[in-house]
């Protein structure tokens, strides 16, 4: 039968474990799923740029014998010429056997589920949903911790719009244990139907604050992202916000030594370069992680053994 993945909820705790077993056991014998879909194409309709997300979701079906086919841009599909979201899906499902969809609307991915014969992956839509990097955000905090219960995790930045924020914390309100404390300025707090249906319904320990520096002793994640200008209605508040915070070596003095610190990028200035090289960075590695747990994903989907 037929299943896609819209919101990271549709995956169990139990069935994320697992993903997140086989993209350790493909890290560690990656030549053993070089044919695992040999014969399969991996559609990619992204109606928003994307570099790391399109390109690790191709980078994944290629590592996996599979071929790829899609676009990258809405101007360059028949959206341009105002077909439909469904139409496009049951198009598409002709040619290919999985479909991989990033939207600047929230819900088209859940449209185009219904409407294809063949799975659909969410691959981010509007300030919705992002799926996908919340099981890389999993598998980075997994690997570089050995566990996800107890820990302590900052959301720094912009948590109104960001939908890597919303998913994350989503998937962390089901682990036992874990405080969520969310920084940001007032503008850019946590939307309230993330603090009632998730972080209070679940009974989660969080707080928020707009003081970095005080927050950063005691966490064990730090989850940076950028103001983004695409979410704004005004140029005005954009620059206002845009340098909020701004990551450096000098405010990491009072951290733990074993941070980790992530970021779903693009970065623009939020985290300073010179940290690039302070082993408690975390995001590159991430972006490497991404692939990974895409590949685990396609072949849970296609049910390949």
């Amino acid at each position: 039968m037929k299943r896609s993945l819209i919101d990271i909820l549709e995956l169990s705790p139990a069935e994320i474990d697992e993903l997140i077993a086989t993209a350790n056991d493909i890290i560690d014998h990656p030549a053993k799923y070089s044919e695992k879909c040999r014969g399969k194409k991996l559609a990619t309709l992204f109606f928003e740029p994307s570099t790391r997300t399109r390109l690790s979701f191709e980078a994944a079906m290629y590592e996996l014998g599979g071929n790829v086919l899609g676009f990258s841009e809405a101007q360059s599909s028949s959206a341009a010429k105002g077909e439909s979201v469904s139409d496009t899906a049951k198009t598409v499902s002709c040619y290919a056997d999985i479909i991989a969809m990033r939207h600047p609307k929230e819900g088209a991915p859940y449209v185009a589920s219904m409407a294809a014969s063949i799975p659909v992956i969410n691959a981010g839509d509007g300030g919705h949903n992002h799926p996908t990097q919340t099981l890389t955000d999993l598998l980075t905090i997994s690997r570089e911790k050995g566990h996800i219960d107890g820990l302590t995790v900052g959301f720094c930045g912009d948590l109104k719009f960001g939908r890597t924020v919303h998913s994350l914390i989503g998937a962390l309100s089901r682990y036992k244990n874990v405080k969520i404390v969310l920084i940001s300025p007032t503008e850019l707090k946590v939307p309230e139907y993330v603090l009632q249906e998730v972080l209070e319904k679940n009974n989660i320990d969080f707080v928020q604050t707009t003081d970095l520096q005080a927050a950063l002793p005691e966490l064990d994640i730090l989850y940076m992202t950028r103001v983004q200008r695409e979410r704004f209605f005004n140029e005005e508040d954009y620059l206002r916000l845009k340098d909020s915070y701004i990551l450096t070596p000098s405010k990491l003095r009072d951290a733990k030594s074993d941070l980790c610190i992530m970021h779903p990028l693009p970065r623009v200035n939020e985290i300073s370069v010179e940290i690039d090289d302070d082993p408690r960075a975390c995001y590159f590695k991430q972006v490497l992680y991404g692939k990974y747990i895409r590949m685990a994903l396609i072949m849970k989907l296609l049910e390949v053994e």
